[in-house]
């Protein structure tokens, strides 16, 4: 965890940095302007933290003020800085094919006034765009054919959420209409693949009801993710619980005599208990067994234990072009996919935001996974 925080606020710091020497360059002003922009800038930067210790402390007027300031403006500083920098990258290119072909490309070049402009426009429209994006929830439906399903089970519907962060941000309107998609579907088990919570304040209670009223006829059941780890453990688990899902931390039950759910804690869990392999091998092998996992990462030894594993973690990239970047460590990052010895995985673009309230080319989404007789 503080090696993350280190990279990050290396990282977040640097575009914070570009963003001065940016507007700097354009309008080439002085020290009385400059000051309380870099005073502004770095209150920026910190913002992620000051939100954490006046949760922690309780302020919740503060820490929600600085959660959409800090958030939103985390969001049009990721736009500003993908354009500026395409920008910088297309100005390199002509630069370095004019020196090749001895031409001079100055008539192609935007100037800094101007390219700041473009680039800041840009975050702005890309902004509003990524904020009704967020808002508006997909249903993403699979449909899987297995021999595995009891003869009296014609269908089997399981609605998956992944990746809510309820908190400061997301609160319960955007909560009932995930909700909403949910009940559409009218599943027979509803599960959720972790970072259901992402705040430390313990006014969730509200959030709790409309989770509570979710009755499918099998269940529901959940794991954790990191961000259950970063906001306190026992309290997420204790939320999660209230709202009537049976948490899964290295075990596995046969739903309802019908469909083995296996789920393991996240990597970022403290001593996560029991390895994922001997977890699976406790189920009964003519089941269709459902492996419930945060982050979308193969174990090897247990592909061909497991029909399908759900997952979440990585929003499908949430920001156009970050998802670029996550790809790398993350190749499963959106879909279905098909793996060996007759295993699948599906992973979630996660049903809420977490940091920025937006998403852009990264939809959010409930998963309804049909389980039908094959043939």
């Amino acid at each position: 965890m503080n090696l993350f925080l280190l990279v990050f606020f290396l990282v977040y710091g640097g575009t914070h940095a570009y963003f001065f020497i940016k507007a700097r360059g354009a309008f080439g002003f002085g020290p009385s302007i400059g000051a309380p922009l870099a005073l502004f800038l770095a209150l920026m930067a910190l913002a992620p933290v000051l939100v954490r210790i006046t949760e922690r402390h309780g302020w919740e007027f503060t820490a929600r003020f600085l959660a959409w300031t800090g958030y939103l403006w985390m969001g049009l500083l990721f736009f500003f800085f993908s354009a500026s920098l395409a920008m910088d990258l297309f100005h390199l290119v002509l630069k370095g094919g004019g020196a090749l072909l001895q031409r001079d490309p100055s008539l192609l070049i935007i100037g800094k006034r101007a390219a700041f402009g473009i680039a800041a426009a840009y975050a702005v429209l890309a902004c509003l765009s990524s904020s009704m994006e967020a808002g508006h929830i997909r249903s993403r439906r699979i449909v899987i054919p297995t021999t595995k399903l009891p003869a009296t089970i014609p269908k089997l519907t399981i609605a998956q959420i992944s990746d809510v962060h309820l908190g400061l941000i997301v609160r319960k309107e955007r909560l009932e209409n995930i909700l909403a998609k949910v009940r559409e579907a009218r599943p027979d088990i509803v599960v959720s693949t972790g970072d259901l919570v992402d705040g430390q304040i313990n006014d969730l209670s509200a959030l709790e009801k409309p989770l509570a009223e979710l009755s499918p006829r099998y269940g529901k059941f959940a794991v954790t993710g990191n961000h259950e780890v970063y906001v306190g453990l026992d309290q997420a688990i204790a939320f999660t619980r209230r709202g009537g899902f049976t948490v899964l931390r290295g075990e596995g039950v046969t739903a309802g005599g019908v469909v083995n759910i296996a789920g393991v804690d996240d990597p970022a869990t403290p001593s996560p208990p029991h390895a994922e392999r001997n977890v699976l091998a406790g189920l009964p092998a003519d089941r269709f067994t459902i492996l419930l996992k945060h982050r979308p990462r193969i174990d090897g030894e247990t592909v061909g234990r497991f029909d399908l594993q759900l997952s979440g973690h990585v929003h499908g990239g949430q920001l156009f072009p970050f998802g670029l970047l996550v790809r790398l460590s993350y190749p499963y990052m959106d879909g279905f996919y098909r793996l060996a010895n007759g295993s699948a995985l599906s992973v979630s673009r996660g049903s809420g935001t977490w940091g920025p309230p937006l998403r852009f080319l990264a939809p959010p989404e409930v998963t309804i996974i049909e389980l039908i007789p094959f043939g």
